[in-house]
């Protein structure tokens, strides 16, 4: 009868721990968690990256680490994620590339819509529109009386064909039926320097941190910003919609998941990553960028996926943009 006993105890014992073993493994996340970043090293996608990588490790109490996969637009990261586990493993921060590559390339190994879940959007970004410090106008209805007048003489920097802020710059030569020349160089060091010499005629640069140094030394001015808000590391700057009512060009970082990834994970990622951009040292970070904290549901960043496609789309349709 004791070794009955016994044996009913060593069962039930080992029942217990199989149940407590299959309830840890079973509970997200139980080990580290990878946050590709489609792009290279250093840049402002790559650094608020970090940044949210060491706030999501305390968030979740599991360390969050960043894999720079460039290549291709992003496109190469952005494969690697969508044919990655859904376990909320593996995520992507994705930049307005995502949204605008389903125009400029025939062929994507992946549906843009599909093969993703959307968690959250993690900041808006904000470009600014300088020009150089011998430009006739001083400010963005000076700028456009001035491009009308001479708009065949005129060209534009840009860090590349397809770049956002080639696709800012040819909404507004169609907004105000101009005709300024593109001119892509290898990267923003280059567009800026091509600006301060005169080589070209406005930028819409990427990152408002970078142009801050040189519109201090005041080697260019500044004219407006693309989105609908004033930034706060330029307050007294006006917004572009100020003078070109509808124009809005807004950046932003956002995390995705592979499709498929369970809606509890989804949901506990979401809110990671809400706690960690209200965060003093993040937000911080932002405005130092240019940028400003922006968390959204799932639900909303998957619409301003789809409204960013047909918007792009059409910009890069009339302007015929293809980069294959």
């Amino acid at each position: 009868m004791k070794h009955v006993i016994r044996f009913l105890i060593s069962v039930m014992l080992l029942v217990t721990n199989l149940a407590i073993a299959q309830s840890s493994k079973g509970e997200f996340p139980d080990h580290s968690i990878r946050l590709v970043v489609p792009s290279g090293a250093g840049g402002v996608t790559d650094s608020l990256a970090r940044l949210l990588a060491l706030e999501l490790s305390q968030q979740l109490g599991q360390q969050v680490f960043v894999d720079n996969r460039p290549g291709a637009s992003g496109i190469t990261g952005s494969q690697f994620v969508a044919t990655s586990p859904a376990d909320g493993y593996t995520l992507l921060m994705v930049f307005p590339s995502h949204v605008t590559n389903p125009s400029l390339f025939s062929k994507l190994p992946y549906d843009t819509l599909k093969s993703f879940a959307p968690i959250s959007l993690v900041s808006n970004v904000s470009m600014v529109f300088v020009v150089p410090k011998d430009s006739p106008a001083n400010s963005m209805n000076e700028f456009i009386t001035y491009v009308k007048a001479n708009s065949k003489k005129l060209n534009f920097s840009t860090v590349g064909a397809g770049s956002l802020g080639h696709l800012g710059a040819e909404m507004f030569n169609a907004m105000i039926g101009a005709n300024i020349t593109h001119i892509p160089y290898k990267g923003s060091p280059q567009a800026m320097t091509a600006l301060i010499s005169g080589e070209t005629d406005m930028y819409l640069v990427a990152s408002a941190s970078s142009a801050v140094p040189f519109i201090k030394s005041k080697q260019i001015k500044i004219l407006g910003v693309s989105t609908k808000d004033r930034l706060p590391i330029f307050p007294d700057t006006p917004s572009m919609t100020e003078s070109l009512k509808g124009f809005d060009v807004q950046g932003w970082n956002g995390i995705l998941a592979p499709a498929g990834t369970p809606p509890k994970i989804i949901e506990r990622l979401n809110k990671a990553i809400v706690k960690s951009v209200a965060s003093e040292e993040f937000t911080k970070k932002l405005r130092q960028e240019g940028a400003v904290g922006f968390t959204s549901s799932p639900a909303e960043f998957q619409t301003l996926i789809e409204k960013d496609i047909i918007k792009w789309g059409k910009v890069i349709k009339d302007a015929n943009i293809h980069l294959d």
